[in-house]
């Protein structure tokens, strides 16, 4: 996106001009709007035409040791506050991001890493209701990126309360749930090893623990795991990835019981057939696993959602043109007449 407009804070008022040398940063604005048309088959759609706009105002500085610091807080449709993190480049030594969740930060920037035209498999025109690993990402947090050393980089993110997202400065807040600190480790590798054919080599692996206080139906910490990896050869990428979660939920809910474990796997393959137009097509499947009783429900199609997405985009200056044909087959694990469900998505995105 451009720069809509960069502004000093000695700029702001000639009355301010005392505090310039103390303010030396600077703001940005970008934006876009996104308008989309979605047509869901024989489905009932209701309203078909959809429009998001998006602002994001950034600020940057420099300390007087060369450590540089940013700013970004985004707002979403209708203006609404969406998210707000802080960034400390430490040069060397690494960096360091305070973020109010929505973030991507920890194993949740790996949820879906699949190469692709436009959007996420089940996110273009169809969620599917598939369970993704998200650790501390949703939450207030911390994360420690290490600098990259020989292609390799790692990340360690906390959250002091899982499922908070914004707190404001002085303030403090609880998720009031079953949920407590959380803690996640990310590794991102190249291991190009000074080669030419594997330079487009990339293997990310990531983990989280989510603590349980033990005061709801959750009784054990909840673990999740991803890993995978995507290559890109000219102009073609593909990739892989497997995921896993364990809810720490191992009694009745209610007198019913429950699964517990999610698993997951997906794959990508992009095609750019020039610098604007590319083509792409990706699947997800989420398989609902174990169990809290000590006999599985029977029915093998209610636990095993799949989702595929064909996809096109094309870029014009500052405007993009997406299409996405998608299919989902036992959305939100059920075997309902609506499980069963096809979408095509068109979207215009311009940007500013």
């Amino acid at each position: 996106m451009n720069k809509l407009t960069k502004v000093g804070c000695s700029a702001l008022c000639g009355s301010l001009a005392a505090i310039a040398s103390a303010n030396a940063g600077s703001l940005s604005v970008v934006g876009g709007a996104d308008l989309t048309f979605t047509s869901l088959g024989d489905d009932v759609t209701g309203q078909p035409i959809g429009m998001g706009s998006n602002v994001t105002f950034k600020g940057s500085g420099e300390l007087d040791n060369g450590w540089t610091f940013d700013l970004a807080i985004a707002n979403a449709n209708g203006g609404a506050f969406s998210a707000a993190n802080v960034t400390i480049d430490m040069q060397g030594l690494g960096k360091i991001n305070v973020n109010q969740g929505n973030s991507g930060n920890g194993i949740q920037a790996f949820d879906d890493k699949m190469p692709t035209a436009w959007e996420e498999a089940h996110g273009a025109g169809l969620s599917g209701g598939v369970k993704t690993v998200y650790g501390s990402g949703k939450s207030q947090n911390i994360m420690y990126t290490s600098p990259t050393k020989v292609g390799t980089t790692l990340t360690v993110t906390y959250a002091h309360e899982n499922g908070v997202t914004d707190v404001g400065d002085k303030g403090t807040k609880s998720a009031n749930n079953e949920a407590g600190r959380s803690y996640d480790v990310t590794l991102n590798m190249n291991p190009s090893l000074g080669t030419e054919i594997l330079s487009g080599l990339n293997i990310f692996a990531g983990a989280s623990t989510i603590e349980s206080r033990n005061n709801s139906t959750v009784e054990e910490d909840q673990y999740q795991g991803v890993g995978g990896l995507t290559y890109d050869l000219g102009p073609v990428s593909i990739g892989a990835q497997w995921s896993g979660i364990y809810t720490g939920q191992d009694h009745y809910n209610a007198g019913t019981h429950v699964y517990n474990a999610y698993k997951n796997h997906a794959f990508g393959v992009a095609f750019n057939i020039n610098d604007d137009l590319s083509v792409s097509y990706g699947e997800r499947q989420s398989r609902k696993a174990g169990y809290s009783g000590h006999t599985v429900q029977s029915g093998e199609n209610t636990r095993v959602v799949e989702v595929s997405s064909w996809q096109a985009a094309y870029t014009m200056g500052g405007a993009s043109f997406r299409i996405a044909e998608s299919s989902g087959d036992n959305i939100g694990y059920s075997t309902a007449a609506t499980a069963d469900r096809d979408a095509t998505t068109v979207s215009v995105s311009l940007a500013f």
